[in-house]
């Protein structure tokens, strides 16, 4: 009998869009001026919204330089000693900067009811024109992030932070407007914990998807169970067993799995079965890594799911 091994073959039916850097540059600039002019305007005006706006500012800067270094080491090619190359990278960077989003929220918060407790009176004129700028530059950001955020998980931690933080500047705005018309100096704390909470609420998602990827669980789109069903619809195919599905990174979902065959067929039978696996996988699921173990008559466990 002819031991076949195992043939690797991939469907490279996926495109790769590239991210613009550039972009990412120019947003940290901006977003590096308006961190500093908030901070000496919240010192000056004592105003902890505008405090606490910068501080989001601040993690928007430093998720920025994260998404770029991931950008940048994501288009390394792959070696002996890294064959996937950087590709995680910037699932890595999308962890990072969602989880960065939730610690901010949490010392916002943490600020707020201090300030609830101890009220402070608000230089009102400094926050609406500080508020203002934060507006328009988190604006220009949003804007030349916003492409990329649709289809890569990096670019929309970053562009998540720059959307939250112009909410969170128009918040200010309109409680600089109120503390200076009406003198509602308690709408600063109370601003300051409605952005805080948005954080959480925008953060949490994305940490989330982000943390399923870098646990290499099935993407919830998929069921292994159909997968299985439309692959043992072939006529040669007895079983399908030891089956493994995660997502490398946005672009890449890779499907793992034995197969046993009905009769011991030729190499030559098994290339064009692959061929047929390989364009029902990514026609039907979007899989565009297929690696197929082909077995006939070997004992090994035919359980769907093995834990090695």
């Amino acid at each position: 009998m002819i031991k076949l091994n195992p043939v690797h073959k991939h469907a490279h039916n996926h495109s790769h869009p590239k991210v613009k850097a550039k972009n990412l540059i120019i947003s940290i600039v901006l977003n590096t001026v308006i961190t500093v002019s908030q901070v000496i305007g919240g010192l000056i005006s004592g105003s902890l919204s505008l405090l606490s706006d910068a501080l989001h500012n601040f993690s928007d800067v430093l998720s920025l330089v994260v998404s770029y270094i991931a950008t940048v080491l994501s288009r390394r090619k792959a070696s002996t000693n890294k064959t996937f190359g950087y590709k995680r990278a910037e699932i890595i960077a999308a962890f990072v900067n969602s989880a960065t989003l939730i610690v901010v929220a949490l010392v916002l918060i943490k600020e707020a009811v201090e300030r609830f407790i101890a009220p402070q009176e608000v230089t009102s004129d400094l926050v609406i024109w500080l508020s203002i700028l934060g507006i328009a530059a988190n604006g220009i950001s949003v804007l030349l992030l916003k492409r990329d955020a649709d289809t890569n998980m990096n670019m929309k931690s970053a562009y998540l932070h720059l959307l939250t933080d112009m909410m969170a500047s128009v918040a200010v705005l309109i409680g600089g407007l109120l503390m200076k018309f009406y003198q509602f100096y308690w709408v600063d704390p109370l601003l300051t914990l409605v952005i805080a909470f948005y954080l959480i609420y925008m953060g949490y998602d994305l940490l989330k998807q982000s943390t399923r990827v870098l646990m290499l669980f099935t993407p919830n789109s998929l069921q292994v169970d159909e997968i299985i069903t439309t692959i043992k619809e072939i006529e040669s195919v007895k079983n399908v067993h030891h089956v493994h599905i995660w997502q490398l990174n946005e672009e890449e979902v890779h499907l793992e799995a034995h197969i046993d065959f009905v009769a011991d067929i030729k190499l030559s039978e098994f290339d064009v079965i692959l061929e047929l696996i390989e364009e029902q996988m990514f026609h039907m699921y979007g899989i565009n890594h297929v690696n197929i173990q082909p077995e006939f008559g070997k004992c090994d466990s035919k359980q769907i799911i093995v834990q090695d």
